[in-house]
């Protein structure tokens, strides 16, 4: 993790046809797009741009593309079938932007808004629950916190499993739990080099060096900003997990001290700003796990005073009779993080009993399949212009924050259409 990360593949914009916008976020739109190049055409990606004129008006000198760095790196490190693989960045003189494989099912946000109750099954929820415990087990033992979960940033994959993304919030820590061998299971759709089939390799060589043949149209890969010299495309996790505070006693890892997460799901020690880690990402789950079961979340107020209140002061309404997926929720928002419920004790919590954990991504049948997509759906979208779209969205953005401004890193909670994916 801490040593030199290999750099992410570039992606010129002009090579890549929009089909859609598949979402907005507070920090970007999310693009569907495909290599325009029919004979490189692959799979339908999800690309997320966000203007350089947002990136330096939140930040000044080296420091503005920090936070961007640390996303690459983090995507650059991830190797498990529950989280994103960076198939390409693209960096133009307006923009800079990741590209992922694209989610058709939405997010679980927009699903649970489409059952009949507004609300999840117990066994739906153990499902999503189980997989949601699995990605953030491996996040930790690389020594990540997340710090944004919430049911917009997690999407369902074509084959039904979850897929988490959006991590320009997560932070390294200095350590960490070891994360787990994982070999990719089958009936989850490989994304990466291990799981290619016999004898692409050589073609896949191939089509990289008639891609090098463009090079001198790309711009530099290693980094989001031209003007950053060679050196500067270390790793980012590295230096933050330098960066962060010495442990304190009785800790194993250091803590902390961003203030940053969406509101309505940001844990206590966050707004108290007294250090936080991984416990954040527990506190995290338990608001999701609520919000399935309830459809709502457990502390939200008329504004984000009222929301940071109710989160400090207030104990989690858990209406209805003591089951195992209350308990366990109720245990996840322990205001205390040294009392929460976290790790291995999650996944021994009595809602997982009878789960066989090495088994999980194997299920063929999950709870929703998405229907194949029809890229023709998208004709509306013919000519869509990414960059141009991404500066009008981002200055209007400006334009309206600048009669006021909320708490730099925290967001409010969105309340978009269906499909929100960063």
């Amino acid at each position: 993790m801490d040593q030199l990360l290999p750099p992410p593949p570039s992606l010129d914009l002009r090579d890549l046809k929009a089909l859609s916008i598949l979402g907005r976020g507070a920090k970007g739109i999310v693009f569907l797009v495909r290599v325009a190049d029919a004979s490189s055409a692959g799979d339908a990606l999800a690309l997320k741009a966000v203007s350089r004129s947002s990136i330096e008006r939140r930040a000044s000198g080296g420091d503005a593309y920090r936070r961007v760095w640390l996303e690459r790196d983090v995507l650059l490190s991830l190797r498990h079938p529950l989280l994103p693989s960076l198939r390409g960045v693209v960096s133009t003189d307006r923009i800079v932007g990741f590209a992922i494989d694209r989610c058709s099912g939405g997010d679980l946000a927009s699903l649970r808004r489409r059952q009949s109750e507004k609300m999840f099954s117990e066994d739906i929820i153990r499902f999503y629950a189980a997989e949601l415990v699995l990605a953030l087990e491996y996040l930790h033992g690389l020594g990540i916190v997340y710090r944004d979960l919430k049911p917009e940033n997690v999407l369902i994959q074509d084959n039904g499993h979850l897929m988490l993304v959006d991590f320009d919030l997560s932070t390294k820590l200095p350590s960490g739990p070891p994360p787990e061998p994982l070999n990719s299971p089958p009936s989850v759709t490989p994304r990466h080099d291990e799981s290619t089939p016999p004898g692409t390799a050589k073609k896949r060589k191939k089509k990289v060096k008639r891609k090098e043949k463009k090079a001198s149209r790309l711009t530099g890969c290693l980094s989001f900003n031209a003007d950053v010299s060679p050196e500067t495309s270390k790793s980012f996790l590295a230096e933050e997990a330098k960066a962060a505070p010495p442990a304190s006693p009785g800790t194993s890892a250091g803590k902390s001290n961003s203030f940053v997460g969406t509101e309505e799901y940001v844990a206590p020690e966050i707004i108290e700003g007294k250090g936080h880690d991984f416990a954040v990402d527990w506190w995290g789950l338990g608001v999701v796990l609520y919000e399935m079961l309830y459809g709502r979340t457990p502390f939200r107020g008329k504004n984000q005073k009222d929301t940071f209140h109710r989160i400090l002061t207030k104990e989690a309404d858990l209406v209805g009779e003591t089951t195992p997926l209350r308990d366990l929720i109720r245990r996840l928002l322990e205001k205390d993080p040294e009392r929460r419920i976290t790790g291995e004790a999650v996944k021994a919590h009595g809602f997982f009993r009878g789960v066989m954990w090495e088994e999980l991504l194997r299920i063929p049948r999950p709870p929703f399949i998405p229907m194949p997509s029809d890229d023709a759906d998208n004709a509306a979208f013919e000519g869509l212009d990414v960059e141009s779209t991404v500066v009008e969205v981002s200055a209007a953005k400006e334009e309206k924050a600048s009669g006021g401004k909320r708490d730099e890193g925290v967001t409010a909670p969105p309340r978009p259409p269906d499909f929100v994916v960063f």
